[in-house]
């Protein structure tokens, strides 16, 4: 019988978003393919450092050790060749991480691939890769460099959505965007008990919702949102109707989101703006969410 991903927690990831590429990553920019290729070769049997999304990916692996049947499946999807891609399965051996399966697409482009695998989370380095998955209805996002001195917490996984154009769709951000902030309030206070719409990483909130009903104590989930009273109720009631258990939620109103990601200590944070995302990857790992191509929020 074949291998069922179907009732799994998927996460797609790329080399460099699991392990720390960036020189091999130069000498492919700067010095081409073959001297990338001979590099890797060369260096196959050296263990790669980790890469921002590690400490995410041992913890979610982790949870399979409470469950009969393993609930989270890790798979490296990478344009790497399956020649270059040897050093990553040797790195992912040597720190015994439970990653068994890969797809070395030779260079061909990664979310067409995405489906196969019943992927419910990709993550990358790559901007056209992470475009391109989440223009095909995946959740994803680029990945932010190695944060300074991040130290994992090693009982929970801790992680941290924003709202509107992450969680939500974009459609109350439009609002504010285009018509100001007193429109935005008005509108989000009309429809409070109106459930926002789905963003691109609502089943993925969902589904971690449903292993947390199981074991509350290894996953700790925030929002961590621009938003504030009067426009807070809408989140509430809205996860409220869909049935989900947040542990924390911040309604910051304008106030910098950095210190308070600190202070949670998130294995990871995803949010859709470059303005929020950068200084949070300085303390902890961080993804950017981007919109759709024929979005409205693109200028």
């Amino acid at each position: 019988m074949a291998y069922d991903l179907h009732n799994k927690l998927v996460i797609g990831i790329s080399s460099r978003a699991l392990f720390d590429l960036e020189l091999e990553n130069n000498i492919f920019n700067e010095k081409g393919l073959n001297k990338y290729e001979s590099f890797q070769v060369k260096h196959e049997n050296i263990s790669l450092e980790e890469g921002t999304a590690y400490a995410l990916v041992k913890a979610l692996l982790n949870l399979n050790k409470k469950f009969d049947e393993p609930i989270v499946e890790v798979i490296v999807i990478s344009r790497n060749s399956p020649e270059t891609g040897l050093r990553v399965f040797n790195s992912i051996e040597s720190k015994n991480l439970g990653i068994n399966r890969a797809a070395f697409t030779g260079g061909e482009e990664i979310a067409k691939y995405l489906s196969a695998f019943d992927v419910d989370l990709f993550l990358s380095k790559n901007e056209l890769d992470v475009q391109e998955a989440i223009d095909a209805g995946f959740a994803a996002a680029l990945i932010y460099d190695v944060p300074n001195e991040f130290t994992p917490d090693d009982k929970e996984i801790r992680i941290a959505f924003d709202g509107d154009a992450v969680i939500f769709s974009e459609e109350s951000e439009i609002i504010y965007k285009t018509k100001g902030l007193e429109e935005f309030l008005d509108h989000e206070k009309a429809n409070a008990e109106k459930a926002l719409p789905d963003g691109p990483f609502a089943k993925l909130l969902k589904t971690l919702s449903t292993i947390k009903q199981k074991y509350p104590q290894m996953l700790r989930i925030a929002i961590v949102t621009a938003r504030n009273y009067p426009a807070h109720k809408r989140v509430i009631l809205t996860l409220r109707q869909w049935n989900v258990d947040v542990d924390a939620a911040f309604f910051l109103g304008g106030v910098e989101k950095k210190a308070v990601l600190k202070a949670f200590n998130a294995h990871i944070f995803f949010d859709d703006q470059d303005v929020h995302v950068k200084p949070a990857s300085e303390n902890i790992p961080s993804g950017r969410v981007p919109y759709k191509s024929d979005s409205n929020l693109i200028s």
